[in-house]
């Protein structure tokens, strides 16, 4: 019985996923899963493409590494391989979870893991009756937010199944609150209602810690953390141009990631999980914050010779040449004094405000090939793998 790499494109992480297994001696078998008919029928069920019929293939196959980049997609193929009697990591109840921030969240505060306060209002910012009439609900929609989250600096807005920070959006006041609702739509990343949380005062930077579990194991957290880090906006994620830089997680921190794998893995016996996290930090600040975007600003600099490398083509015609020279320019990024002078910072203000931590998302098929790996240290693709022997 064998291990499948079940995937739509083949990027850099699923790339890295291969080359790993290449590295650990663990043959791997490749399931497309986009342009693929899955066929169910009385004599049982076929997988093909245009060219090439999967069918048997699936059916020697033990467990599945589930690297559908689209939730919807990862979703689907973790339900039908399952009813297919594959094991799958990570399972459909936890990609269910994890597919939405609210489910997510709902599982953490059942543990009593800290979330920042949330609300969810079960209703569009507008209704159109049979008669076509428009019946407007921001204004009710923004009394229900206000009168919950009246405490708040600010009320950030999320779509429910959203990713890399696109449409979160922050209101300041009521006017803005209510131009927020009403751009909320209902779509496919936000199918119904409105999701609201207070803003917590993060600072400059908030953190994705990996945690993971093998089968017969106790539940691991990498010690070192992913911290995205920038002034650019209210949200530090990396794809609005933020940087990346490590940081040691205390020991408290460590013990509730843990506890966030084992509320949404629950019973499952293998599972890996990129936790999303901010540091309440509100005014304990341990640094002069203009000279902290003066270093920025340097190591932003220093930052470019990755970017470079990051597009450069040869990635897609020969990827082990191209990891070598990404590897090497990330070495050459963390090895900067800027870079050295910022994580310090990061980890003294973490020391400092471990008690403020709150966890608020959770990813199951996280990215981790480029920064989680050679910045935080962790080649995801290992306990993927390893939690896949595992189940065999």
């Amino acid at each position: 019985m064998s291990i499948a790499l079940l995937y739509e494109r083949s990027e850099n992480d699923e790339n890295g996923i291969k080359l790993t297994a290449e590295q650990l001696g663990v043959p791997l078998i490749y399931l497309p899963f986009r342009k693929i008919a899955l066929a169910i029928h009385k004599d049982g069920y076929t997988v093909k493409t245009k060219g090439k019929d999967y069918t048997s293939t699936v059916k020697d196959v033990a467990v599945v590494l589930n690297r559908a980049q689209s939730k919807n997609r990862r979703l689907y193929a973790s339900h039908t391989l399952e009813l297919f009697d594959k094991k799958v990591i990570n399972p459909s109840q936890i990609e269910f979870a994890c597919y939405s921030k609210l489910r997510t969240l709902l599982h953490f505060w059942k543990e009593g893991i800290p979330i920042p306060k949330t609300v969810y209002v079960p209703c569009d910012p507008y209704d159109t009756t049979k008669s076509g009439t428009r019946i407007s609900n921001e204004k009710d929609i923004a009394d229900l937010l206000e009168n919950e989250l009246a405490s708040a600096d600010g009320i950030v807005i999320k779509p429910d199944a959203g990713t890399h920070g696109n449409k979160i959006v922050l209101s300041k006041n009521r006017e803005q609150l209510i131009t927020n609702i009403e751009q909320t739509t209902p779509s496919i990343t936000n199918p119904v209602g409105i999701i609201a949380q207070e803003q917590i005062k993060k600072w400059f930077y908030d953190l994705r810690i990996i945690a993971f579990k093998e089968k017969g194991k106790a539940p691991v957290c990498h010690p070192v953390a992913l911290a995205r880090a920038g002034f650019k906006d209210f949200r530090t994620n990396t794809y609005l141009g933020n940087l990346v830089f490590d940081a040691k997680l205390p020991a408290s921190i460590r013990e509730l990631a843990v506890k966030c794998g084992k509320a949404l893995g629950k019973e499952h016996d293998a599972w890996v999980f990129a936790l999303d996290a901010m540091i309440n930090v509100g005014e304990n600040k341990t640094a002069d914050e203009a000279q902290l975007k003066a270093e920025l600003d340097k190591a932003a600099v220093a930052f470019k010779t990755v970017q470079k490398v990051k597009v450069d083509e040869t990635r897609l015609t020969d990827f082990p040449r191209w990891n070598s020279k990404l590897e090497a320019a990330f070495h050459k990024f963390m090895g900067t004094a800027p870079y050295a002078k910022i994580k310090s910072v990061i980890e003294e203000n973490i020391e400092q405000n471990q008690q403020n931590v709150v966890f608020h998302e959770a990813n199951s098929c996280p990215e981790f090939w480029e920064q989680t790996r050679l910045i935080a240290g962790i080649n995801v693709a290992v306990p993927l793998i390893k939690s896949a022997q595992s189940m065999i």
